[in-house]
């Protein structure tokens, strides 16, 4: 128990506290997005933080939709970001909720604060209440319409309902101190005027709360007893605080901030995003390039990869930044025991056994994963035309080269040793054709008739291959200059973020695959079946991460 106790996070010995003192009987978390974009990995931190204390404790989690701003909130983002959750593996069951179920709910809170003398309706412009509102050395001005009575607020917030004023012609305000220490209690706009169609309530509303007054409400309505949010809503608890206390909540939920996480060298801001989407230079907020969930599902991540990176990251209260390697280093751990090893050549030529019978096919049986035996073997045809890699070949090798040029000897990956005898070129000087003879006593699983070779290479059988297009992704941004442009602030792309590969060959072991399936490429990298663009006909793979790792566990 003494290990345990120490193991726990600090959010952890909270709840812990929490429950020994009868503060909450059960635990209730939430993960309560706003559905204004794609969600990305920062957010896979928090839904798997607040579903796993859930889990952890017996308790409930629920799946809520702060959908307060109708101005940028879109089904398509309510949609995306179900499946995003589902997908990561959190279950909200049958709690599935949305703020715009309790818009009736907070309009009354409103009226009840205005009848308590909390509230106000202030006929500020927002420019003017910016300026009102002071700075971090200088307390705020009261605004002039402050000390409005009771029964004048009530009769103006009506006819804010109403839909008697234009948008931004009052607000209601909460009543709290102007000179606070604390900006955000500088009595804060708590309902604005905007006349637009909700997804959820339609026509119905034509004023909405402001986040910071309808979160904690919601919280409070559902029983959540732990709201876990990130940092910047720390100088936002008093607030909430003050919410669920003066509209006379019975055991009020608490909030509890932990640090974001912050990923190097990676674009996570939804105005950047949609800018590239806008501008094509992604193909859509599920690019591969970005790190949206959708994306690295796209890409080929798996929910387990990601699980194991929140895990590595931990809960703290300190801001860092992580290493983009640290997340492909765990893509690599998890899919290296678990997927097939294939063949595919990205940059063909032909390798051509003379000596091989002309029309005949073998059938070899190749491991699938040799880490991991239980994944079994596969039947991969074998005859006398091959594709090898450009680079597998060439006329004058440097030292060290142990692949092929003209009188060495290679092996080609669970088949033959095969032996250059001469090549062809084109009239412009490349090289199109390798030929080669083989030695029927070498078969894999020979013991190769007592010989040794340095060098070893896949290959694809000509005839049976499959044609593909291959896509390499590398960073979007140019990691030497930084996201961000200094003088600017537009984003500093990098030119070679995507290169597409056509007429790659694949072995026909991939003529089953489906979308999102992976594989490793052998002595390429991890690679995925593309989601959106491949067809059984027109195969398309995204290099999910290459083989070699810069991130080393310390």
């Amino acid at each position: 128990m003494e290990n345990e106790a120490v193991s726990r996070n600090f959010i952890e010995q909270e709840i812990d506290k929490d429950l020994a003192e009868g503060v909450y009987e059960h635990v209730c978390t939430r993960f309560p997005p706003e559905p204004n974009g794609y969600l990305h990995i920062g957010h896979a931190k928090s839904i798997l933080l607040n579903y796993g204390l859930a889990q952890k404790y017996h308790g409930t989690f629920n799946m809520r939709f702060d959908d307060t701003n109708p101005t940028k909130e879109r089904m398509e983002f309510v949609e995306s970001i179900k499946e995003d959750i589902r997908w990561l593996g959190a279950d909200w069951e049958d709690r599935l909720y949305f703020a715009s179920d309790y818009f009736d709910q907070m309009y009354e809170c409103a009226v009840k604060l205005i009848k308590k003398g909390k509230a106000y309706v202030c006929d500020l412009s927002a420019e003017e209440i910016r300026e009102y509102r002071g700075t971090l050395t200088e307390a705020g001005k009261k605004s002039p319409y402050r000390e409005r009575t009771v029964e004048e607020n009530l009769a103006l917030f009506e006819g804010m309902r109403e839909g008697k004023y234009q948008d931004g012609e009052k607000v209601l305000r909460a009543k709290i101190d102007m000179a606070s220490p604390n900006i955000n209690m500088r009595d804060p706009v708590i309902y604005r005027v905007a006349h637009m169609a909700h997804h959820n309530t339609g026509d119905k509303w034509c004023i909405y709360p402001m986040y910071d007054f309808a979160h904690p409400i919601e919280d409070a309505i559902e029983g959540v007893t732990h709201s876990i949010c990130t940092l910047e809503f720390e100088d936002h608890r008093p607030l909430y605080d003050w919410v669920v206390q003066e509209c006379e909540f019975e055991n009020p939920p608490r909030q509890i901030e932990f640090a974001k996480l912050y990923l190097t060298n990676v674009v996570t801001g939804k105005r950047y995003i949609k800018k590239l989407v806008e501008d094509g230079i992604v193909d859509g907020w599920d690019d591969p390039r970005l790190v949206s969930i959708a994306a690295l599902r796209r890409r080929g991540f798996t929910p387990e990869s990601i699980k194991m990176f929140i895990d590595m990251c931990g809960v703290s209260k300190a801001q860092s930044s992580v290493d983009y390697a640290m997340l492909e280093y765990c893509i690599r751990e998890d899919l290296k025991m678990k997927r097939p090893r294939m063949m595919a050549v990205l940059h063909p030529i032909k390798l051509i056994i003379d000596n091989y019978p002309e029309g005949e096919v073998e059938y070899l049986d190749v491991p699938n994963n040799l880490e991991n035996e239980s994944l079994g073997t596969r039947k991969v045809p074998f005859c006398r035309e091959l594709y090898i890699e450009q680079d597998d070949f060439l006329e004058n090798p440097p030292k060290k080269y142990f692949r092929l040029f003209p009188g060495n000897e290679v092996r080609l990956m669970s088949a033959y040793f095969v032996k250059c005898e001469s090549f062809v070129k084109d009239e412009a000087g490349h090289v199109t054709e390798v030929h080669c003879t083989y030695d029927p006593e070498t078969k894999s699983g020979s013991g190769f008739n007592g010989r040794k070779v340095k060098g070893t290479i896949h290959w694809a059988a000509a005839p049976y291959a499959k044609e593909a297009e291959v896509r390499l992704y590398e960073n979007l941004v140019d990691e030497e200059k930084g996201v961000y442009n200094k003088e600017d602030g537009s984003l500093n792309l990098n030119p070679d973020s995507l290169t597409v590969l056509k007429k790659c060959y694949v072995e026909p072991g991939f003529m089953e695959a489906k979308a999102y399936d992976s594989f490793q490429f052998v002595r390429t990298g991890y690679f995925c079946i593309d989601a959106k663009d491949s067809t059984p006909d027109a195969l398309v793979f995204n290099r999910i991460v290459s083989l070699k790792s810069s991130f080393k566990l310390s």
